[in-house]
């Protein structure tokens, strides 16, 4: 049998271990019955014949099953064809297309099981399932656990350019562009794309966008990784870990990711130090020459030139001098995604992969990060929540739904006017269509008895056969989130500072004499750079942190809904939605919790599923729903978006618009800001300062500080 297994991995290099196992105990099972190469290509034929590539015919099959009959040492008297290697590598995808007709048991898409009608020993079959079975539980058991640990679940296959993959191998392929055909991609039994293509084009800025948990994080691990094949010479950067802190200055762990720079620097200081310790009378000409190319090397890199660069790339992302000679286990993991960020643009790779660039940024940096995109000379692909930074920096969209990629000439903006028109047109389309198949329709079913006109009623049968398929528009739901709007309603003051100092060291003030109020009308944004207090001034106005000096006033019947990235965090991961309400809020109806949940875009089968599972956008509308069953009069609300697609932040705007008790939010997304908020309150130098003219006039301030830099 160990023959047998040898010979399918040579004609099927890309075959699975596990259904390879399968073949090879459908023979071993039903050895008693195979007399003949036809006795084997009854049992295992239909399968390789899906294994093999398209056009192969059943002759080879029969070759191969020839072959495996001889490894079992059966006699056989069956005529021999030429055998046909089967060089090109397999490509799995057709196996996905009966996907939601698969057995439960099915461990992968790609390893869906056939029926054959074969004669086997029922007593070895059943142990063979059984192995079968418990192999599948160990599966399960991994299925079940958190969306971090199930990463390695991510399967791919594709088609190969034979041109292409020559050309890559002999090392002769220049391209920088990249071209993945028939991509199928699956995370665990979810198919996330089939039959689709991914191009991209050198130079060019994509932006990737689509619904939480549709798959775009995976498709870019898959990139970064290898699991999808492109030119081996292309360079490929995912930011998507911080930085390892250690006691590496915050500049040198920039400069250090250049590994071209670092090790010509690092020869140079080798051969420098010994030609000085050598003796004039045994210097060594072929060091002295190795130094001099060295030195034109890094003259052509403009080696030289590299501090500036990282120091203007840190400063742009918010770092201070002083903070560029910190260690980098001195940050925090948010700055420290900043120092991976700058590492990624100062290496300045062939293909830069962001993921959610703007969450960890604040929106002078946000500001800067666009500027520098712009002038980007090499190929970017972006997921980010942020329609206005997508309209600033993408130069194509690629809209990722329902399994497949679609292309987009332009920016954001650009992209929706043009999906509008698209859907609009494929719907008048799809009208005049069945409008025309109707009309067909009814002249059968009124002619269709009478003998007169039979054969008017045969072409008509016929021509309706012949029409394409009529396919009804696949629009994606809208995204609705409701808060309550039966609130009480107070009168003011609602909540208010006077006065409030607030420092963890006297030496250190975070905010001096600082005089703030608000009402159940109030709709505010509080911006500011990173550090300079905003977390803490919510903190301050919920009441979890006491101010050292002053007074915070608030109504007796205020009721507070706080929301922070923390509460995504803290949620119970092995419980359901339903379940995770109903142990916060005890002893209420199942269809209140589900109703409720409903209410934030979570129902149907995902409010049954572990929290674990859910995307981070799911889970952030967990948290929604688990904080409004307070029934809250005032929202106070920390980057409240960091995790949501563009449909539900546009959702969560509306949804506050029409919220009737009063809004405080700090957030870095503009869009947000101008859809929900009234007022801008500035955090910086130890003050929160109201901004007149609101988010227009601060980012003019920003522009201005960018133009002393």
């Amino acid at each position: 049998m160990a023959a047998c297994s040898d010979i399918l991995t040579k004609y099927f290099p890309s075959i699975d271990s596990e259904l390879t196992d399968y073949i090879v105990g459908v023979l071993d099972s039903s050895a008693e019955d195979i007399h003949s190469t036809e006795d084997v290509y009854d049992a295992v034929g239909d399968m390789l014949l899906e294994l093999s590539e398209e056009g192969t015919g059943e002759d080879n099959i029969r070759d191969i099953c020839l072959e495996m009959i001889k490894a079992l040492n059966i006699n056989n008297d069956s005529k021999v064809t030429e055998r046909q290697k089967l060089n090109a590598p397999v490509h799995l995808k057709s196996m996905a297309e009966d996907f939601n007709q698969q057995s439960e048991e099915s461990a992968s898409i790609w390893l869906a099981r056939k029926e054959f009608n074969t004669v086997v020993d029922s007593k070895k079959l059943e142990k063979a399932e059984a192995k079968s079975k418990a192999k599948l539980e160990k599966r399960a058991e991994k299925e079940d656990k958190p969306d971090d640990c199930q990463i390695g679940m991510a399967t791919a296959s594709q088609a190969t350019n034979r041109r292409e993959a020559k050309l890559d191998a002999s090392g002769m392929n220049r391209s920088y562009d990249i071209h993945v055909e028939n991509l199928d991609v699956a995370f665990g039994d979810k198919v996330l794309l089939q039959d689709a293509d991914l191009h991209l084009a050198v130079g060019r800025r994509y932006g990737l966008v689509g619904r939480n948990g549709i798959g775009k994080t995976t498709l870019l691990k898959m990139l970064s990784s290898g699991e999808l094949r492109i030119p081996s010479h292309l360079s490929v950067l995912h930011v998507e870990q911080e930085v390892v802190g250690d006691d590496t200055i915050a500049i040198d762990s920039v400069l250090e990711s250049d590994l071209v720079r670092s090790s010509l620097l690092q020869e140079e200081r080798e051969l420098t130090a010994t030609l000085n310790s050598t003796s004039p009378s045994t210097l060594d000409g072929r060091g002295s020459a190795r130094l001099g190319e060295i030195y034109a090397k890094l003259e052509e890199i403009e080696a030289d030139k590299a501090p500036a660069r990282a120091a203007q790339i840190l400063n742009g992302l918010g770092f201070t001098p002083k903070m560029q000679e910190m260690t980098t286990k001195e940050f925090s993991g948010g700055w420290r995604m900043r120092l991976a960020l700058a590492r990624a643009l100062f290496m300045k790779p062939d293909l830069l992969l962001l993921d959610e660039p703007t969450n960890m940024l604040d929106i002078k940096a946000i500001l800067w990060l666009e500027n520098y995109l712009q002038t980007w000379m090499k190929t970017i692909l972006v997921v980010s929540h942020d329609r206005l930074f997508l309209d600033s920096v993408a130069t194509d969209i690629i809209h990722f739904h329902t399994r497949r990629l679609d292309y987009y000439r332009g920016n954001f903006e650009m992209f929706l006017k043009t999906k509008t028109e698209k859907l609009k047109n494929q719907q008048k389309e799809y009208e005049s269509q069945k409008q025309y198949r109707d009309h067909i329709q009814v002249f059968i079913d009124r002619f269709r008895y009478n003998a007169n006109r039979a054969s008017q009623v045969q072409s008509k049968l016929k021509l309706l056969e012949k029409l394409p398929k009529l396919t009804p528009i696949e629009k994606e739901p809208d995204v609705i989130l409701k808060f309550p709007d039966d609130i009480e309603k107070l009168s003011p003051p609602i909540l208010r500072l006077d006065e409030i100092d607030f420092y963890y060291s006297p030496d250190r003030p975070i905010f001096k004499k600082v005089d703030i109020s608000a009402d159940l009308d109030s709709r505010i944004a509080i911006v500011g750079e990173n550090g300079t207090g905003k977390t803490t001034l919510l903190k301050i106005l919920i009441g979890e942190l006491d101010p050292v000096n002053g007074i915070r006033h608030v109504h007796r019947n205020l009721r507070i809904g706080y929301f922070s990235q923390h509460h995504v965090d803290q949620l119970e991961m092995n419980v359901t939605s339903v379940e995770l309400l109903a142990s916060r809020f005890p002893g209420r109806k199942v269809e209140e919790y589900r109703h409720q949940l409903g209410s934030y875009g979570v129902s149907g089968e995902l409010a049954m599923r572990p929290v674990a599972s859910l995307s981070g956008g799911q889970k952030s509308r967990v948290a929604f729903a688990n904080m409004a069953m307070v029934r809250p009069n005032f929202f106070i609300l920390d980057e409240p978006t960091n995790h949501l697609d563009m449909e539900t932040i546009e959702a969560l705007g509306k949804a506050l618009k029409k919220f009737k008790g009063g809004v405080i939010l700090v957030s870095h997304d503009e869009r947000l800001i101008r859809i929900v908020c009234k007022e801008l309150w500035v955090c910086g130098n130890g003050t929160v300062r109201s901004v007149e003219g609101g988010f227009d006039e601060y980012k003019k301030i920003l522009e201005e500080e960018f133009l002393q830099q």
